[in-house]
């Protein structure tokens, strides 16, 4: 069970990761040693899972970025197992979730420009022998970035 410092300590992290551990415990009035094993303790019961820079797409070279949602014409374990090595192979790929409703998959693509997102789509994902469908939603603006969780 998490206190009310536990969860000030992973507020803060998800704003910035680099806060040290004096800096935490200047932020919930302990001393620095008490919140470096708070934040141990938090990474090693999962947590944290992680820390991770966050990049921007412009600056690298990614000028769209595109949902595509998938759906499969066969539905058993080997397909679902082959379609989920092709997407965790992408590097364009960054993140891919499965749904309910008409699409079995929705997946978050970073592309160059719009031929390469459809070279992904036509010459990647299609061809895919499980796969029936597939629809994609460009971006065109993001109003809000990727938020930290409510603690």
């Amino acid at each position: 069970m998490l206190d009310e410092a536990d969860t000030r300590l992973l507020a803060a992290l998800q704003k910035d990761a680099h806060l040290t551990a004096h800096e935490l415990g200047d932020l919930l009035n302990l001393s620095p040693s008490q919140a470096g094993r708070r934040r141990q303790k938090l990474e090693a019961e999962g947590y944290i899972q992680g820390y991770s820079a966050q990049l921007d797409p412009l600056r690298l070279g990614l000028s769209v970025q595109g949902f595509v949602q998938v759906q499969l014409g066969t539905h058993g374990p080997e397909q679902s197992n082959s379609f989920a090595r092709l997407i965790g192979a992408r590097p364009e790929i960054t993140s891919a979730w499965t749904m309910t409703g008409e699409a079995d998959y929705l997946l978050r693509v970073f592309c160059e420009d719009l031929p390469a997102l459809n070279r992904l789509i036509h010459e990647i994902l299609l061809p895919h022998p499980a796969v029936a469908r597939v629809q994609s939603q460009i971006v065109m603006d993001q109003l809000k970035r990727d938020a930290p969780l409510p603690t």
